[in-house]
């Protein structure tokens, strides 16, 4: 019971520098990122990564059609043979990605935000093409749903919508 009283009050304690220093959400009601959502108009998708990248923007800021911004990008990925076994066989690939993109105003076209993102995933390979085709799949997807993240977190923090 003491215990628990302890962690409360700790608890409690940690949470007050927050309280009196204005801590917001940075997509909180009234703050400058949240007129970011619905006002990004994404370039459309060409190909797989693309989709990807562009989904997860649009469930991140929402679908901008007709919005004030317009963001367009540009997808680079390379893909290198991490783990080799003494046979000269592949078993560990790092799939790293990087993403430019300009946010521009849709009325004067003059660039908003501008920048790179980079990360990395990693995938095992295994004896069957499919299996192997589906992992490089899976990787391609969550990289592009991580570099989508990266890049809504710069724009937040760079835009003041």
């Amino acid at each position: 019971m003491l215990l628990s009283d302890r962690r409360r009050i700790l608890l409690c304690l940690a949470a007050l520098p927050l309280a009196g220093c204005g801590f917001e959400p940075a997509l909180g009601t009234g703050s400058a990122a949240r007129g970011l959502v619905g006002q990004v108009r994404v370039a459309d998708a060409t190909d797989n990564l693309s989709f990807a990248l562009t989904g997860q923007l649009e469930r991140r800021l929402g679908r901008g059609d007709g919005g004030r911004f317009t963001l367009t990008y540009a997808i680079r990925t390379k893909r290198d043979g991490l783990g080799i076994t003494p046979g000269q066989v592949t078993t560990r690939f790092n799939l790293s990605g990087d993403v430019d993109y300009v946010l521009t105003d849709a009325t004067t076209g003059a660039a908003v935000a501008q920048g790179t993102v980079t990360n990395f995933v990693g995938y095992s390979a295994t004896s069957t093409t499919v299996a192997n085709l589906r992992a490089e799949s899976d990787a391609k997807e969550r990289l592009m749903v991580i570099l989508a993240d990266q890049l809504v977190t710069e724009l937040i923090a760079k835009v003041d919508a």
